[in-house]
């Protein structure tokens, strides 16, 4: 399938939402190689021989995404921000369900800075990482956003730009106070519920 411009994939995702099959249809190739780019860059954080393969995310996120009878995407850049959200919820959930299975997890705590190092030595404490993006959505849900954008998301900082509407400098402010509230929030238990 040829590739589309950002505004015919608006069109289509518009589509779907008011119940055209063929739209979706159109959509399914475009979606899932996207979603597989994104799962690409989450499982990059996961250990080696993590159980959650990519394209078990992909899967998982194409279902939960095409389950909503009639989804009401605005547009290509709302559509991926909502695919970050699911991914980074199947992520927490795998995370959450295998510390109740290991007693408590034993899991070592890491900064965001270390979680967004591609390593295979260590992989990011989701379940942490997760508490600590809700913490900061309740004292500033923009911050949060981009957070969710640029780490699970994978989206670059002119990419999460145009989802929140704001500057590409306001995104890099942004990014780097939302990363030391994060750093705070994850290390000191709570201690950072100032505004970032």
């Amino acid at each position: 399938m040829a590739t589309l411009s950002p505004q015919q994939v608006t069109q289509l995702l518009q589509a779907w939402g008011q119940g055209e099959e063929s739209a979706l249809q159109k959509l399914i190739p475009l979606v899932h190689e996207e979603l597989h780019r994104l799962a690409h860059v989450y499982m990059g954080r996961e250990h080696p021989g993590h159980v959650l393969q990519t394209t078990a995310l992909v899967n998982e996120a194409y279902l939960r995404l095409t389950d909503s009878k009639q989804p009401h995407w605005q547009d290509r850049a709302h559509f991926f921000a909502i695919s970050a959200k699911v991914m980074r919820q199947i992520l927490v959930d795998f995370a959450r369900s295998r510390q109740r299975h290991k007693r408590g997890g034993g899991v070592q705590p890491v900064s965001l800075d270390e979680a967004l190092v591609l390593t295979d030595e260590r992989q990011p404490d989701l379940v942490a990482l997760d508490d600590a993006l809700n913490a900061l959505a309740v004292v500033d849900p923009q911050k949060s956003r981009l957070v969710e954008l640029r780490f699970f998301g994978g989206l670059s900082v002119e990419e999460t730009a145009e989802v929140l509407k704001i500057s590409a400098d306001k995104v890099m402010r942004d990014w780097n106070l939302s990363r030391s509230w994060l750093y705070r929030e994850m290390n000191e238990g709570g201690a950072g519920k100032k505004q970032p």
